[in-house]
């Protein structure tokens, strides 16, 4: 892991104030990391600046990751993370939607954005607009739901099990079978007691 001079780091961080003069925006410097928050509008023109200004160089998109603030307005923080390898630091890009807005897609100006914004649609549902093919990539084309929201259920919506009078595999909504649910130890809840489940066997076992 590269250590930065905090000074450098300040350095950037005040270039990028003096020089990206056409958006508004907010540049926050911590733990020697440089965030910088703008609107879903401006992400697309402020990216394109800070690759192609010789003062940054910023010429490597690491990931893109989301995060999920159900009780928020603006549910969800898009992030961008950035590397300058001729600048030597690191650059974080944030944006925050509404869950019925979209992000406009990257992929023409990093290759790479593709599956990453594919990723956050299929695990986050958010939709990257102008993407060339916005479909599932780790799970199910007819897969329901998008399970990294908070809101989604531990157990998901559908199951999937071999039909032995079909034979073949279906698919159905989530139904816990109880016979599946009888566990042969303690409720961490109830205590331990002399003897613990499974002893009786062992005992009869040896006589």
């Amino acid at each position: 892991m590269i250590t930065l001079n905090k000074q450098y780091v300040a350095e950037i961080s005040e270039l990028i104030k003096n020089l990206l003069t056409f958006c508004k925006y907010k540049v926050q410097v911590k733990s020697d990391e440089i965030s910088l928050v703008c609107s879903k509008n401006d992400l697309k023109k402020v990216i394109l600046f800070l690759k192609d200004n010789p003062s940054f160089n910023l010429d490597t998109l690491i990931d893109i990751t989301a995060i999920d603030f159900p009780s928020e307005t603006k549910r969800f923080s898009v992030v961008y993370n950035f590397l300058s390898v001729t600048k030597n630091f690191r650059l974080k890009i944030k944006v925050k939607i509404s869950e019925d807005e979209s992000v406009q897609s990257i992929c023409d100006v990093f290759c790479c954005a593709n599956w990453y914004e594919r990723e956050i649609w299929d695990l986050f549902g958010i939709r990257f607009s102008e993407h060339p093919d916005l479909r599932r990539i780790l799970t199910d084309y007819d897969f329901e739901g998008h399970p990294l929201r908070k809101d989604f259920p531990l157990t998901g919506f559908t199951q999937v099990r071999y039909d032995e009078e079909l034979n073949k595999v279906v698919k159905e909504p989530v139904k816990l079978d109880q016979a599946y649910r009888n566990f042969d130890n303690l409720s961490p809840w109830e205590g331990m007691s002399e003897y613990l489940p499974g002893d009786e066997k062992a005992k009869a076992e040896n006589d």
